[in-house]
């Protein structure tokens, strides 16, 4: 029998969306740890328009790559987790988007490309959960690793301007907030574990697995990346030009006081139907419009090394 796994060197699978402008050789940072740690050559698959990740990290599977690195933003990092989620080769993060949120979520240092692939070949491995998001009208199933919603966050996740984007980072989406305050509610029921906990006009429905969203702020300051809870944020601002801050109040206030603007809960899985078509989003992009979504918490499914 010939010894080939034990002498062939480790391959790493680059997945890397072209679309996203960057000011580091990607390819050259990525060869350089390849060679210093003793790595074989990687293989290099580039995302399109129409396949954002989930074709390449199936490629980069069958070429039997030891490690996928996701190389882009979140909408990428999302992709490669769908198939990598429940099976045994471990995710690297090479943060290139704007938000970066599961990285900064997990205490990366997003600027620090060098400890990002170090960490990513010869790092150490955790496990973390994964969000399974069912939708109805229009059927689709996918994953999130940071968070969810329905209704106004998800409406600036699709009137954020791109080239502000480019310019001013994060910025842009406190631009397409304040345009889109004034918006009107919608009724929503949400249901948690299997109970009704809300049903009423509200804003928007968020589920988050991490806390952080934009800008650092933290939106669900209990919710910890592998503690198999899906944390849930129901908004839903009083009447009037001031309603907007005792949401604002309730989130920093971390929902303790009895206000009805921001309510939390906790569960493994939430349902979330609307009395119309409003906003979705998953990690920051926004997904098209939804009225219903099941949402199911898979507590450790994604093996990370950083």
């Amino acid at each position: 029998m010939t010894e080939t796994s034990s002498t062939s060197p480790k391959r790493a699978a680059i997945i890397v969306n072209p679309a996203k402008p960057v000011d580091i050789d990607v390819r050259g940072l990525v060869a350089k740890h390849c060679v210093e740690n003793g790595w074989g050559e990687a293989i290099w698959l580039e995302t399109t328009k129409e396949d954002p990740g989930v074709g390449q990290a199936k490629e980069a599977l069958a070429q039997g790559a030891d490690i996928v690195i996701a190389a882009g933003g979140d909408g990428t990092v999302r992709c490669v987790a769908e198939v990598l989620s429940g099976g045994d080769t471990p995710m690297g993060l090479l943060p290139l988007g704007t938000g970066n949120l599961l990285a900064r979520n997990l205490g990366m240092d997003v600027t620090d490309y060098d400890g990002a692939m170090a960490g990513a070949l010869i790092g150490t491995e955790r496990k973390i959960d994964v969000v399974r998001a069912r939708r109805s009208d229009p059927d689709k199933d996918q994953l999130f690793l940071v968070m969810a919603g329905m209704g106004y966050d998800a409406t600036i996740m699709a009137d954020t301007n791109e080239d502000l984007k480019d310019k001013v980072g994060w910025l842009a989406y406190v631009d397409a907030g304040i345009r889109n305050l004034p918006g009107k509610p919608v009724k929503a029921t949400v249901v948690i574990d299997g109970k009704q906990v809300v049903h009423r006009g509200v804003r928007s429905v968020m589920v988050g697995n991490c806390g952080k969203v934009q800008g650092g702020l933290e939106i669900f300051p209990d919710a910890k990346v592998d503690d198999g809870l899906l944390d849930i944020a129901v908004l839903a601002p009083h009447h009037g030009k001031l309603g907007w801050l005792s949401v604002l109040a309730g989130i920093i206030g971390k929902g303790k006081n009895r206000d009805t603007a921001v309510e939390y809960f906790q569960g493994k899985t939430v349902e979330i139907t609307l009395e119309h078509k409003d906003d979705y989003q998953l990690d920051g992009d926004h997904e098209g419009e939804g009225k219903h979504v099941l949402m199911t918490m898979e507590p450790g499914a994604l093996t990370l090394r950083m």
